[in-house]
């Protein structure tokens, strides 16, 4: 019987074949797993009305961890376009399934490590090497939205003195947004990021928000990182406004190593941070809860390119070697990312974005041809 069972969700569009990519490096390399496949993405939104079938969920409380491709994302009114017409005007209502996934299964961190390998003609600057933590279940993408608003929504919150100047709005007319973050969802983030900061003997931890403005929520997790900090007298806590944050990185990127972040700001610094390191063929991301984990690319699913076999497999191959380290399997995850390290700097082996012709099947060959 393998060690280990391993649900592959290939997803849309560019996500089966960077995902076919990953398994020719897996089947190379030794793991000794189980694959099971799973059905994900736009194809089962149209046909079934859920991206995310029940399916789908019960068959992945059955592994160990999960590898993701990606996925199709359209706003609510195309998608309702898109489905089957037998299902259309039935209440079905399109919601991304990664980020049902995080909360389904409580994914509440999301690491995302940007490392500039040697050799990279992509690398905005050398010897960057940021990690990111991004809290994936709250904040901004807690899913709690309105409008139109409704009439009991409004009045709770004309009891701030700042709605009174929406008072006479239509319903209609106003559109509601809530960022919510709870002591609990503060804490494990930034318990995770100092953990992981002192633990890999990374010099520094910054919390990115905006409590000068959002005084609530961001005075709320930054007392929190405040008086947790002490803890870690060998970790060095800084706080960076989101806004400084992004010039910061461009400026002087190699100055930071740990970042943390609510959902939001952890997503749109986390792609900033990518694009120093290469851009999202190099972008790979865990989602990882107390008891299980799913590693992707972070790039969508790039329909133009379907079929070509063109994009860079690397933030795939790079994801599947986070999914090494999380199951403890150190020297395995240590033997992929030298294999892939050699690749980039070598450069004879280069998808399109790196200024080359090969194809993502050539990468992931390449890749394995140094595991041996």
């Amino acid at each position: 019987m393998p060690k280990y069972r391993i649900a592959v969700l290939p997803g849309d569009g560019v996500g089966a074949e960077v995902m076919e990519a990953a398994r020719i490096v897996l089947d190379k390399i030794g793991f000794d797993a189980e694959y099971v496949e799973g059905d994900i993405g736009w194809e089962f939104w149209c046909r079934e009305g859920d991206p995310l079938p029940a399916r789908t969920l019960e068959m992945l409380k059955g592994t160990d961890a999960c590898l993701f491709g990606a996925i199709t994302s359209k706003p609510r009114e195309d998608a309702a376009k898109e489905l089957d017409p037998g299902l259309r005007d039935s209440g079905f209502i399109y919601f991304s399934p990664i980020v049902r996934l995080r909360q389904e299964f409580d994914l509440y961190t999301n690491l995302r490590p940007c490392k500039a390998y040697p050799g990279n003609p992509l690398n905005y600057r050398e010897n960057i090497d940021l990690v990111i933590f991004r809290e994936n279940t709250e904040g901004m993408y807690a899913g709690v939205e309105f409008h139109p608003l409704p009439q009991a929504v409004k009045e709770a919150l004309l009891v701030h003195p700042k709605m009174a100047k929406f008072a006479d709005v239509p319903d209609q007319d106003l559109a509601v947004s809530t960022r919510i973050m709870t002591r609990s969802g503060c804490t494990r983030i930034l318990q995770r990021a100092f953990e992981y900061a002192r633990s890999h003997r990374r010099r520094s931890v910054t919390l990115v928000e905006k409590p000068n403005v959002l005084r609530e929520t961001g005075g709320f997790i930054l007392d929190i990182a405040r008086r947790m900090a002490p803890e870690f007298p060998e970790v060095e806590f800084w706080e960076a406004n989101v806004d400084a944050m992004a010039m910061w990185l461009v400026k002087n990127p190699q100055d930071y190593s740990v970042l943390v972040a609510e959902n939001l700001f952890g997503d749109i610094v986390s792609d900033l941070a990518a694009q120093l390191v290469g851009g999202l063929g190099f972008a790979c991301s865990g989602n990882l809860g107390d008891d299980y984990a799913v590693f992707e690319p972070t790039h969508g699913s790039a329909p133009k390119y379907t079929g070509m076999y063109k994009v860079n497999p690397m933030a795939m191959l790079l994801a599947t070697k986070m999914m090494f380290e999380w199951l403890g399997e150190q020297e395995i995850a240590f033997r992929l990312e030298n294999s892939i390290a050699e690749v980039i700097k070598e450069g004879r082996v280069r998808t399109y974005d790196m200024g080359g012709v090969s194809t993502t099947l050539d990468v992931a060959q390449a890749v394995a041809e140094r595991l041996e």
